[in-house]
């Protein structure tokens, strides 16, 4: 059974199969379940999810939705177990084969005008700009243009990274912030949404509103490849001191990556940033996943051993499946939401290690535990 519209070889274990499992805190997890229940009513019949699982999915949310006393840790495990099945790839016994990586929510000081030390401008989304695709599958376009420029002509490709930063949205009056440098802003790009904090204090969000389409390549895969650092040596704090070192090679290694993010501001009562399910994420329990695998919303009991750094032990904990990412790619490929701020960087700028899913799956009426 695939989760998603993938072809990945999911089969059937028990919960006491899953490592770590009775240990976790459910309770976080299914306020963070919770929490995209509203959202799924308008996400199921979107083919990152798999149809058959559309109903049980919805009927699943209604009972977590008409829970209106907090639940402990107790009844929220209680609830997974009820609702859902366990699908593993792979053997139990197969190790770890997939890649965790976590990403953060970024405080960028900057200026809503150019001014000394803030001469590098955020875009927002040009009006000409237009997806290709769904927003939730851009990951999947691989080669192909995700978004594209509508012309007299059609559509046409939009300026790469290196033709916008030389001047290709000159006059067009889509500046709505300006931060120190190119690499300030290339790591909220790359991040997806961070905290802009304005000269007298004030903090106001930006989030992800499209890209100019071009493929998204890894920066740090490139200097690696190409010998300017050693993969022992990588992590965003080390790529981000190269990157500065020397403004004009740093430019050249960031226009390898052609890809453009464009922001928008989010109201202020935004709790957190905003993931492609259109709610806030959750620290350590919100998770990026291809949906070409998983559906969007589904319970991932993510099991990394070697990811120690996070709690300060083996991370091994219940996440929802809540936003997409170019760079993420593959049935157990995922990026964890660490958090806002230095401390939440300084976690996803070492994280990069092996892991495991678990996937939860809303029972059907044709699931083998639900049948007399």
């Amino acid at each position: 059974m695939s989760t998603g519209t993938g072809d990945a070889p999911y089969s059937a274990v028990a919960f006491s199969d899953v490592p770590g499992w009775s240990d976790d805190d459910h309770a976080a997890a299914f306020s963070a379940f919770r929490a995209s229940c509203a959202a799924l009513a308008g996400q199921v019949a979107k083919k990152s999810v798999a149809p058959s699982w559309a109903a049980a999915l919805g009927t699943v949310c209604t009972a977590a939705l008409a829970l209106t006393t907090p639940v402990d840790r107790t009844q929220a495990r209680g609830f997974f177990e009820t609702h859902f099945l366990v699908r593993s790839l792979g053997d139990v016994g197969g190790g770890t084969r997939g890649l965790l990586t976590a990403y953060y929510e970024p405080i960028v000081a900057a200026r809503r005008h150019p001014a000394p030390g803030f001469q590098v401008p955020l875009h927002r989304r040009p009006k000409d700009l237009v997806n290709l695709v769904d927003e939730a599958d851009r990951a999947g376009a691989s080669a192909a243009l995700s978004h594209a420029r509508k012309s007299p002509a059609g559509l046409v490709p939009f300026p790469t990274r290196q033709q916008i930063d030389e001047g290709a949205l000159g006059g067009l009056d889509l500046e709505i912030f300006y931060v120190a440098d190119e690499v300030e802003r290339f790591f909220l790009q790359v991040q997806g949404s961070g905290v802009i904090e304005l000269a007298d204090g004030t903090h106001i969000r930006v989030t992800y509103d499209g890209k100019n389409g071009h493929p998204y390549t890894s920066v740090g895969r490139y200097m690696i490849d190409s010998g300017l650092m050693g993969a022992d040596q990588m992590s965003l704090q080390s790529m981000a001191r190269w990157l500065r070192a020397d403004p004009a090679r740093g430019r050249h290694a960031i226009w390898q990556n052609k890809s453009y993010v464009f922001f928008r501001e989010l109201q202020q009562s935004a709790s957190g940033p905003i993931g492609v399910l259109g709610v806030p994420l959750t620290p350590l329990r919100s998770l990026a996943v291809d949906p070409a695998y998983h559906a969007l919303g589904l319970p991932i009991f993510v099991d990394a051993p070697k990811i120690v750094h996070v709690t300060g032990k083996p991370f091994r904990q219940l996440m929802i499946s809540q936003d997409v990412g170019s760079a993420i790619k593959g049935a157990e490929r995922g990026d964890i939401y660490a958090g806002s701020g230095p401390v939440a960087g300084a976690i996803a700028g070492v994280t990069k290690h092996a892991g495991r899913f678990f996937v939860l799956v809303p029972k059907t009426d044709d699931s083998p535990a639900a049948r007399p």
